[in-house]
């Protein structure tokens, strides 16, 4: 009980101090709008000679508010090169900051198509990527995610101290917590059965007839999802939540893409299916066939 307490004051403590490095810095990292422009115009320029297009003209590119900008092409491009050769030029002119493309329709701007830089990043996949573009007139919208800079010497020691000192009294805590407290084994945790399946979660490891297949961790979290609820209807929402709700933004046509995925890992084990619901979500089934 008095480690509850103590960890409930520490966690207080954490917290302003984590509040108190953030504000002490200059705050968030300004963009430059002339590099903005032309890594963009750049990238225009990439896209329309990817499709066989070096007459075209590129219109101006506009900064309609802060952090957004757009990028209007009204010849066509394919969706599949903009991740890469976005990024090639985000890279060339020094941009590091987090953004979000979304492909507009010129007419109401509803978006068609869209991605968050670490779908590219850290998945080495984009949204709705290979499937046939929309017609119509579209337009690139680029937004800039605010991220808090930590520049000065000793609001980033302090910050760190702290971390380190919370991170070691969650361990004391855990080694000297009771077996009742544990909400999932170690067993558990490292290995989930479902069929004539097991899913490795630390290791990010599918393995089926002693054929083993390395996952991403996004396609971990949606397969230990779907195998800690055999046989219950998970809804979209649900899923997005739960396997992209840490990212801050959800992508509809990612779920479906990560299904495909796994059931094209899953394809060797006849005892498991991930079956679609129309209109509502998935459930993964298994028929205790040995």
């Amino acid at each position: 009980m008095y480690f509850r307490h103590l960890a409930k004051y520490l966690f207080i403590l954490f917290a302003l101090i984590s509040w108190f490095c953030v504000s002490a810095s200059p705050g968030t990292s300004a963009l430059n709008a002339d590099q903005v422009n032309l890594a963009l115009r750049r990238t225009a320029d990439k896209l329309l000679r990817a499709s066989g297009d070096t007459i075209s003209r590129i219109p101006a590119i506009e900064h309609v508010q802060k952090n957004v900008w757009r990028v209007y092409l009204y010849a066509p491009f394919e969706y599949d090169a903009l991740p890469s050769n976005l990024q090639e030029s985000m890279d060339m002119y020094h941009i590091s900051q987090v953004y979000e493309v979304a492909i507009r329709q010129c007419e109401n701007d509803i978006i068609d198509l869209g991605y968050h830089k670490l779908d590219f990043i850290q998945d080495s996949f984009v949204p709705c990527g290979g499937r046939p573009e929309p017609e119509g007139c579209h337009y690139i919208e680029i937004t800039f995610i605010d991220q808090k800079v930590e520049k000065t010497f000793w609001s980033g020691k302090i910050y760190l101290l702290m971390l380190a000192f919370m991170s070691g009294a969650g361990v004391w805590w855990w080694l000297r917590r009771k077996p009742s407290d544990t909400i999932i084994s170690n067993q558990e945790v490292e290995w989930l059965e479902f069929g004539k399946s097991k899913l490795n979660i630390n290791g990010q490891i599918l393995v089926i007839g002693g054929i083993q297949y390395q996952l991403t961790y996004r396609e971990t979290k949606l397969l230990r999802l779907f195998a800690t609820h055999q046989g219950q209807l998970l809804e979209r929402e649900f899923i997005l939540q739960q396997v992209w709700g840490d990212e801050g933004i959800q992508v509809g046509r990612s779920v479906d893409v990560f299904v495909s995925r796994l059931r094209k890992k899953l394809a060797s084990d006849e005892t498991v299916g991930i079956v679609a619901v129309h209109g509502v979500g998935y459930k993964l089934e298994v028929n205790g066939k040995e």
